[in-house]
C-alpha cells in the first residue's frame, strides 16, 4: 500500500478526495472542542478561569509529541525504502509540529505563571520539551542547508531518528525524576483522574488537533509536490534550451 502512495500522482488523487472531509471534521471538532472548554466546562475548584488553559494546552503537547513521531516514521520510510511522498511528508510535518509545540510551551508558561509562580523553571518535562522544539527547528534548517534537495532530506531524516530518543524522555519525565509537572491525568491506567465535564471537551480538542494536523500535512504536501514539478519542469526547459543553443 505504501509503494502504491508512492507515486505522488496518486498521493495527490488521495489527498484532493480527503481534504474536504478532514478540513470539515476539523472545523466541527474544533468549534464544539471550544465552546464546551470556554462555556460549557465548569472552573476548576482550586485552579479557577486558569485550568480553561489546558484545554489548548494539553492537546497542543500531545500533538507536538505525536507530529515529531510522524517525522520520525516518515524520515525512516524515506531513508529506507526511497518513498518521495515519505520525504515530502515529512518536510510538511516539520513546521507544523513546530508551531504545536510552540504552542505547547508558550501556553506552558502561562498557566506555570498562576501555579508555580514563575513563567519557566527548567524542570524536566518542560526543559525535553523544549528540546523537542529546537530538533523541529533544526531539521527544517538542515532540510533547506544543501543545494541538492537529495542531501538536505538525508541528512535531516537522520536527525530526525536521532532526536526521536527525547520522546520517551518527555513522556516518561515526570515519573523518572521529581518534577513541578503534574503525572498523566488522563492516559493513566484506570480512570483518568479528569472529571466527565472537563474529558469530554478535552478529548474534542486533541482529536481536533489531530484532525488539523492531518488536514495541514496534506495542504503543505500538495503544495510541495507543486513546487517540486514547477522546478522540475523548469530545469528541463532550461536545460533543452541549452541543447538545442
Amino acid at each position: 500500500m505504501f509503494q502504491k502512495y508512492a507515486n505522488p500522482t496518486r498521493f495527490l488523487k488521495l489527498a484532493n478526495a480527503i481534504l474536504p472531509w478532514v478540513t470539515g471534521l476539523t472545523v466541527i471538532l474544533i468549534a464544539t472542542g471550544l465552546y464546551f472548554a470556554f462555556a460549557a466546562s465548569p472552573p476548576d475548584y482550586q485552579q479557577g478561569q486558569t485550568v480553561r488553559i489546558m484545554y489548548v494546552h494539553v492537546p497542543s503537547a500531545w500533538m507536538a509529541m505525536f507530529a515529531y513521531a510522524f517525522l520520525v516514521l516518515a524520515s525512516a520510510v524515506g531513508l529506507i525504502w526511497k518513498h518521495p511522498v515519505a520525504h515530502v511528508s515529512a518536510l510538511a510535518a516539520a513546521p507544523i509540529g513546530a508551531c504545536f509545540t510552540l504552542i505547547c510551551l508558550t501556553t506552558g508558561s502561562l498557566w506555570g505563571k498562576p501555579m508555580w509562580g514563575t513563567w519557566w523553571v527548567w524542570d524536566a518535562r518542560l526543559t525535553s520539551v523544549l528540546v523537542l522544539f529546537f530538533l523541529y527547528l533544526g531539521f527544517i534548517a538542515l532540510a533547506n542547508a544543501f543545494d541538492d534537495a537529495a542531501r538536505g532530506e538525508k541528512a535531516s531524516a537522520i536527525l530526525a531518528l536521532i532526536g526521536g530518543v527525547n520522546l520517551p524522555i518527555i513522556k516518561f519525565s515526570v515519573d523518572w525524576w521529581n518534577t513541578l509537572h503534574q503525572p498523566a491525568s488522563v492516559t493513566k491506567l484506570g480512570m483518568p483522574a479528569v472529571h466527565s465535564s472537563m474529558l469530554i471537551p478535552l478529548l474534542l480538542m486533541a482529536v481536533g488537533f489531530t484532525t488539523l494536523f492531518f488536514t495541514l500535512i496534506i495542504i503543505r504536501s500538495r503544495a510541495e509536490l507543486a513546487s517540486r514539478r514547477v522546478n522540475a519542469l523548469r530545469a528541463a526547459r532550461i536545460h533543452t534550451e541549452a541543447g538545442g543553443g
